[in-house]
């Protein structure tokens, strides 16, 4: 039976752009299902076309319980969006955001009222609740903009990157927030650049490059694929890095990255600690001093690098656009022209 959200062979296509090419997705009820991917890859082309924002070329697609083809206007009534961006009215206080979007949803007056007062106080937003929105800070509006979609306490729950630009602070009570969504019973889809909150919040993870899901299963099983265990070294002085360099690589069982700013060498091993305690006893018989050494597993940045070929962007308007997302960052552009087209249509 499928899950609270289920996708079968979505495509959809803007023009020349395929954003969408056969994405199969299945979220169990009460689970959160992180989609990590590059600029451009269709992570929020996917959660539109969920949401009954844009319509699917060809596909099948069901929200709890309901098709989303023969029965947007149901399937809008179950669930919740944060998009990419605050979809709040700046003129209307924090308070008064909330009531409408309960009225919205055809809520008695006195019931919306109490619900925002709930949700205020739940988001850490009552002392700032008269304000007018526009004198929010940015994080201060990505929760209210959360809070609004909770009005109704849908079951299934879309975040299009619902952390971008917060700082640390307001990151973790996000995380909080929906970790207590799901001990509550809600589906969660959660499209994110971060792979530290994929791995922090996510059951199950899959990874979308190109308009395809092009990998699936939980962090752990992830790494798993990715393979081995990394020496990470940081030696004290910089000129000890090629001599260190030359250590590592009698251990290694892969090539040596180094990066100089941070004097960080790593290298792929096998052999566990047992390993980890000959490498140090080398390095002080070379005479390297060094600040820390470890030994991990595989990151998501390395399953990320493994499976696309380059590591996990941020967005380009926070850390400027790199080589790697140059094309998937203008196919996106692409789309959504054709995004815009198809509704004014």
């Amino acid at each position: 039976m499928p899950g609270a959200i289920y996708a079968e062979g979505l495509v959809k296509t803007f023009g020349d752009v395929r954003a969408l090419d056969g994405v199969d997705l299945d979220v169990p009820e009460g689970t959160v299902l992180g989609l990590l991917g590059p600029n451009g890859a269709g992570k929020t082309t996917t959660v539109r076309c969920l949401t009954t924002l844009l319509r699917p070329d060809s596909g099948k697609a069901v929200v709890a319980g309901l098709d989303v083809l023969k029965q947007p206007n149901e399937v809008r009534r179950s669930i919740g969006l944060s998009g990419q961006f605050a979809a709040v009215d700046e003129y209307l206080t924090g308070r008064e955001n909330i009531q409408m979007v309960g009225q919205l949803y055809q809520m008695k007056a006195k019931a919306a009222k109490a619900r925002a007062e709930e949700l205020l106080e739940q988001f850490h937003l009552t002392d700032a609740a008269d304000r007018p929105a526009k004198t929010y800070s940015g994080g201060m509006r990505r929760r209210l903009d959360l809070a609004a979609a909770l009005v109704v306490s849908p079951p299934v729950m879309f975040m299009d990157e619902p952390t971008t630009g917060l700082d640390p602070r307001n990151r973790q009570q996000l995380w909080e927030v929906i970790k207590q969504l799901v001990s509550g019973g809600t589906t969660l889809l959660l499209t994110t650049q971060y792979l530290e909150e994929a791995d922090h919040l996510a059951h199950d993870i899959a990874v979308v490059d190109q308009g395809r899901v092009i990998a699936r299963g939980t962090s752990d099983q992830l790494k798993a694929r990715t393979g081995g265990e990394r020496v990470e070294v940081v030696v004290h002085e910089r000129e000890h890095i090629p001599t260190a360099r030359e250590v590592l690589a009698g251990f290694g069982k892969g090539e040596t990255t180094v990066e100089e700013h941070t004097r960080k060498l790593t290298v792929p091993v096998t052999g566990g600690a047992k390993l980890l305690a000959e490498v140090i006893r080398e390095l002080d018989v070379r005479g390297i001093e060094i600040d820390d050494i470890g030994l991990r597993r595989p990151t998501l940045d390395d399953v990320f690098l493994s499976l696309t070929g380059h590591v996990a962007e941020v967005r380009d308007d926070e850390n400027g656009a790199n080589g790697a997302a140059a094309k998937p960052a203008k196919d996106a552009k692409a789309a959504d022209r054709g995004q815009k087209k198809e509704t004014t249509q």
